[in-house]
């Protein structure tokens, strides 16, 4: 198993660089909106994972309907570029409300969400104040792992009373059951999947039951909405990071390594020989901090090594990083041939932890198609 610098459609990038295999991002699309085609519920994409016009296409075209985004200037890059369904699936807080207006009165369809009759209350004095019936959802806490207001609560029916009766359109309820990601057999992914929606459906009852409208019900997670046996009183399902797939869901059991999609492109720059190390030139900067896997039963550093073709080379990750500088190594005893295998100019690709973290860190993608083709598709950056 040595590296080699042979050619590649890659070759020519300089690094690091953000890398999207087409065939397995499309293969991932399909398999998701399948999914949800056969549990007759609505698909809504989180694009924070890949905060990407052409991949949000993608998706759309494959049947999704509206997008999910958890900031309002990727709601504001989105709308410009023809994208009008939009949903801030983050709570509202009285300084932001200005920028929903201003979407809101551009033409964009964009919902916002709240948990707490402090927030309602302020949704509802703003739209009044201007004019402006917003659409609000409330947000469920179905696993105690974030936001949410738990569906028994007597603060759910205050906050729909505060909306309703304040002018403001409800919805409907949502909630996000991230503590998925703490799970890996399917029968633990089955049974949270089982109780967000469960905790979801309660609560859109109890608000239709007191005399308030409640139409959407949206659930989701990459996790629950490829686990769920069934969605009975859902009417959607939200989810993000599945368009590429990471370590950490690797981990959790929901993809292997050949389905994902996004990695990075790096450059061998020098070697540590007598630690076993060959230094590339992708350190946090490129991957990101997220240490996802570190708590999961197969700790993968800061990413799996793979060759340039993006074949998995089994046993060697990046076991450190720096600012700019990578360390790569083999897992178990120090690889004494490390310079051999990997020489210096060697272009290898590391498949990330957590796919929106290392996004996150770079401008744009370079897709990569099944014909060799390399395409650029420019990145909404930073917030």
């Amino acid at each position: 198993m040595t590296a080699t610098t042979t050619s590649h459609p890659l070759a020519a990038l300089d690094t690091p660089a953000a890398v999207i295999d087409l065939a397995r991002m499309q293969r991932n699309i399909e398999r998701m909106q399948q999914r949800m085609n056969a549990l007759g519920v609505r698909f809504r994409p989180h694009v924070k994972t890949s905060k990407c016009t052409p991949v949000a296409r993608a998706q759309l075209r494959a049947g999704a309907e509206g997008i999910t985004v958890s900031t309002l200037k990727e709601a504001a890059q989105f709308y410009a570029d023809g994208f009008n369904d939009i949903l801030y699936a983050v709570g509202m807080v009285p300084a932001k409300l200005p920028q929903a207006l201003a979407l809101r009165r551009q033409g964009c369809d964009l919902k916002i969400i709240t948990d707490s009759v402090a927030s309602a209350a302020a949704i509802a004095a703003f739209g009044r104040e201007q004019g402006e019936k917003f659409e609000v959802w409330i947000e469920i806490d179905s696993d105690g792992h974030r936001s949410g207001i738990k569906p028994g609560e007597a603060a759910l029916l205050d906050v729909a009373r505060v909306l309703h009766e304040g002018g403001m359109r409800l919805g409907g309820v949502m909630t996000h059951a991230g503590s998925s990601y703490e799970l890996n057999t399917p029968e633990a992914l089955a049974a949270m999947a089982e109780q967000e929606r469960a905790a979801c459906v309660l609560a859109a009852e109890r608000v239709r039951a007191a005399g308030f409208p409640c139409t959407v019900v949206s659930v989701g997670s990459t996790p629950t909405a490829l686990s769920a046996a069934q969605l009975d009183g859902v009417t959607e399902v939200r989810a993000g990071v599945y368009v590429f797939f990471d370590l950490v869901m690797h981990n959790i059991g929901v993809c292997t390594t050949d389905d994902i999609a996004l990695s990075v492109l790096t450059t061998v720059i020098g070697h540590q020989v007598d630690k076993g190390w060959a230094i590339v030139d992708a350190g946090w900067m490129a991957m990101s901090r997220d240490r996802g896997t570190q708590k999961q039963a197969h700790d993968f550093g800061y990413g799996q090594v793979c060759d340039a073709e993006g074949e998995v080379l089994a046993g060697y990750v990046l076991s450190g990083a720096n600012q700019e500088h990578g360390i790569l190594s083999r897992e178990g005893a120090p690889d004494t041939d490390i310079a051999a295998r990997f020489p210096v100019g060697t272009q290898l690709r590391i498949l990330p932890n957590h796919a929106c973290a290392t996004g996150a860190q770079h401008p744009e993608y370079h897709a990569l198609a099944e014909n060799g083709e390399v395409a650029t598709w420019r990145r909404l950056y930073g917030w």
